[in-house]
């Protein structure tokens, strides 16, 4: 399903509605999707990756969501989180991450954790691979399911690893950890569309993963095991826009280190 204008509330499942950022790019995608969670009848919600230091997004998530139990946080980059200052004032809201630096009054959050918030219980999922404090929010309430992927799956394409921070071998341990959740479980990404099923994005995502590992020994066996980087994106992504060339390199280290490391 397309997303409607930005900053525009809409209603994804019972529990969840987005608003759109309006700050698209490449790796953005159509811009940061910040969630508003909350049971059916609830008047409290939980806000899941303010975006940017947007002030008119943040104004209309402040207008959308009501009393704040707590301003969750997926990883820490700016598209996430640069706004969740400013949110917490004025919410007077905790913020917590997997990240103690970018947690403020509330302990950081733990593989495993259950918050109940806002009429919700949210499991809290460590899932490292694009970045080492990357979480997830698994909901399951009255019949429906839902895991806030943040950048760990998007709703559109595939998302970046960028060591030293980002890890592939840690990555694919946590699409495998996801690709078990319960079928039908729905996708709410930090960018991009939902997605109706986990499981089979998760086995798509580790499939595609698959693939590009068997490119990347393809074209170190055509340049010869010191080939850098920047020459296998040549060689692998080819047929890929050159803007996107400097965050495929990265995720060509990531690639190179994963195969280093095998035995």
């Amino acid at each position: 399903m397309p997303h409607p204008a930005y900053g525009v509330s809409r209603q994804v499942t019972p529990f969840a509605t987005v608003l759109l950022e309006d700050n698209p790019g490449p790796l953005t995608l159509d811009g940061t999707n910040t969630w508003l969670l909350r049971a059916p009848g609830s008047t409290r919600s939980v806000v899941v990756d303010p975006g940017e230091a947007d002030t008119p997004h943040l104004e209309r998530v402040l207008a959308a969501a009501g009393e704040i139990d707590a301003i969750l946080i997926t990883h820490h980059h700016l598209d996430h989180v640069g706004g969740a200052t400013w949110l917490a004032d004025r919410a007077n809201a905790p913020i917590r991450a997997f990240d103690p630096t970018l947690c403020r009054d509330d302990a950081p959050l733990r593989d495993g954790d259950v918050l109940r918030l806002a009429g919700l219980d949210l499991e809290v999922l460590h899932t490292p691979g694009h970045s080492a404090d990357s979480i997830c929010f698994a909901i399951d309430h009255a019949g429906s399911s839902a895991v806030l992927t943040g950048d760990t799956i998007l709703g559109r394409g595939t998302t970046v690893i960028s060591p030293p921070d980002g890890k592939l071998g840690a990555y694919l341990d946590a699409l495998r950890a996801l690709a078990d959740r319960k079928p039908g479980t729905a996708v709410l990404p930090g960018h991009g569309p939902e997605l109706p099923d986990l499981v089979t994005v998760a086995q798509d995502y580790l499939a595609h993963r698959e693939q590009r590992l068997e490119q990347i020994r393809a074209a170190l066996a055509q340049i010869g095991p010191t080939a850098t980087p920047r020459q296998i994106v040549e060689v692998v992504y080819a047929d890929v826009d050159q803007s996107l060339w400097g965050p495929a390199e990265w995720s060509v280290q990531a690639q190179l280190e994963y195969l280093r490391d095998q035995p």
